[in-house]
């Protein structure tokens, strides 16, 4: 499959098969990978969990050409930070590449001299550093996007379209189902047991909220 994307300061590496997939990027650690679920060797889905079981955290679209939703959310539950379905357009791919990387580059960007601190949940904002107790805790670039805004908005109810919209961008208000996979990836990884989670509380129906932080360094976000 060839992909048409030119951009001046961007340059794209094509292979045609998992295993050179993982070649290519351990060799070129690019800004974004674009996974093919059909792939031979190694099919997009197994790239995709090597990936996240190693703590890679380069952003990541999966291209499937089946349309069930259980594959869709299969791609989201490995840690895919987006999805698309062929037969697409060029210009609807471009428009999720650009929305991936501007995401990438927000939560790269969120550098604050404080400290969100709730329990045994540390996070630094100045070194985009996650821990539990004595446990550092990787996340992908959309995960932490999701837990900064959850944290910074700590004590207040989040609904789930200002989550959508702050964390993947206003086209996607609609799509509830990203932030129920993505929550259900960041309580795995953050709570001690998932079904009853003491960090990421879920408001049935309307949204979710973070407790107010117990260290008194987190200031609401400035033009957030």
């Amino acid at each position: 499959m060839g992909i048409h994307y030119h951009r001046p300061e961007h340059q794209v590496t094509e292979v045609h098969d998992g295993l050179a997939a993982i070649a290519s990027i351990d060799r070129d650690r690019p800004d974004l990978v674009i996974l093919d679920v059909a792939m031979p060797g190694k099919d997009g889905f197994t790239v995709l969990r090597e990936l996240r079981e190693r703590g890679d955290d380069v952003p990541v679209i999966v291209l499937t050409a089946k349309g069930l939703e259980q594959d869709r959310v299969r791609g989201l539950e490995l840690g895919a930070d987006d999805y698309v379905t062929k037969p697409f357009s060029h210009k609807e791919l471009v428009a999720r590449i650009d929305a991936v990387v501007r995401r990438y580059r927000a939560a790269t960007a969120h550098r604050r001299t404080n400290v969100f601190q709730h329990l045994e949940l540390r996070i630094d904002f100045a070194q985009r550093k996650v821990s539990v107790g004595d446990r550092d805790i990787q996340l992908t670039p959309t995960e932490y996007n999701l837990l900064y805004h959850l944290a910074t908005n700590a004590g207040r109810l989040m609904p789930h379209e200002t989550l959508l919209a702050k964390v993947w961008g206003h086209e996607y208000r609609d799509e509830v189902h990203y932030l129920k996979v993505y929550v259900g990836r960041l309580r795995n990884k953050i709570e001690a047991d998932p079904q009853k989670p003491r960090y990421i509380l879920t408001v049935r129906g309307v949204g979710y909220q973070f407790p107010a932080a117990e260290s008194a360094g987190v200031s609401p976000p400035a033009g957030r």
